[in-house]
């Protein structure tokens, strides 16, 4: 477990700052808000969480890497010696190297940020994309240098943290941060909070809920997509059964049974349904490695999944073809025989 932070020295070297945003675990999104550096340190100073700190983009702090797990795989990363002279260095996501340096190391390089000078001191793991968005497109400087450039009055900072341990040492963190809060914000005794304090759970909770969503949906499209598909394998075959008429008669003629005729015509709607599952699990493939070629979303088509939907075909072909090979069985040779060409 790494060593709590204690930042409350912060807050007397950028008392303009404000909006600040402290978060208990970025990659579950859950926060909690302060209205300023103040308010945040008292509650850093108890060793509750880890902090790393946003602007426009830029990463600020050496802690980063610990909460994003983060590493660099050449050179250094930001150190408190950089936090406190306000170095201007950086290191940098492997987007930057790939376009800015080309064939040369970058270590101690220079790059421009808005007209300031930067030197590389290091370089991010290459972490890839997701959801199409890339996650090597970054560049992290001392908080320092960033308000050196930048300065304090009119800029927000959003400040995120994780947490040493989940459940209820999470929980009662966020109890004593609400507490701070609320007397901050001199928010009443039973009035609600002004402010807001979600945890994964609540992010969780709505991925749920859309997932169910999404699930009740696609099953509803399934369904109606082979209830369509059936009624169309069933015209095709009354169709056919109506253009064959005559070549039952002379196969019953010459001595077929009903079930003959039942099973030929069952046969060949099950295998037109078959023709068109495959296709179908075909093309949905191609999708699933096409949309995770084109933007990182992971994907895997399951062997159940491949004999279900061949499985489903079948079945909508045979039930879709018992009507047209009935009929067809039924009709009577010599009927059959006189029908026209």
């Amino acid at each position: 477990m790494s060593k709590p932070i204690k930042q409350i020295h912060l807050a007397a070297h950028f008392p303009g700052v404000n909006n600040t945003t402290v978060w208990s675990d970025p990659a579950a999104g859950s926060h909690i808000e302060f209205s300023s550096f103040a308010q945040f340190a008292q509650t850093a100073e108890r060793g509750k969480f880890d902090f790393l700190f946003l602007a426009e983009g830029l990463r600020l702090r050496e802690q980063n890497g610990r909460i994003y797990d983060l590493d660099v795989v050449q050179g250094r990363n930001i150190n408190e010696t950089d936090l406190n002279n306000s170095s201007a260095v950086t290191v940098i996501g492997n987007d930057i190297k790939d376009n800015l340096f080309v064939g040369t190391d970058p270590l101690g390089k220079e790059v421009r940020i808005d007209g300031w000078t930067y030197h590389v001191i290091g370089v991010g793991k290459k972490e890839g994309t997701t959801l199409g968005q890339s996650r090597d497109n970054w560049i992290m400087m001392p908080i320092t240098s960033w308000f050196k450039h930048y300065g304090t009055a009119k800029n927000s900072l959003k400040i995120w943290g994780k947490g040493f341990d989940v459940g209820v040492p999470l929980r009662n963190a966020i109890d004593e941060t609400r507490v701070i809060m609320r007397s901050r914000r001199h928010d009443a005794p039973g009035q609600p909070d002004t402010f807001e304090a979600d945890t994964n759970q609540s992010f969780l909770s709505i991925w749920s809920d859309i997932s169910d969503n999404f699930f009740i949906v696609t099953v509803a499209i399934a369904a109606i997509s082979l209830i369509v598909g059936g009624i169309v394998i069933m015209n095709i075959m009354l169709v056919s059964v109506s253009e064959r008429t005559r070549e039952i008669g002379v196969r019953k003629a010459l001595g077929a049974r009903r079930s003959d005729v039942l099973w030929q015509f069952l046969i060949e709607s099950t295998t037109m349904a078959l023709v068109g599952g495959i296709l179908g699990i075909i093309t949905g493939v191609a999708v699933a490695k096409g949309v995770t070629a084109a933007i990182g979303m992971p994907s895997r088509v399951e062997t159940w999944s491949v004999l279900a939907g061949v499985a489903v075909a079948a079945v909508v072909g045979i039930v879709s073809g018992v009507y047209p090979a009935n009929r067809a069985a039924k009709l009577d040779p010599i009927v059959a025989l006189r029908s026209e060409l």
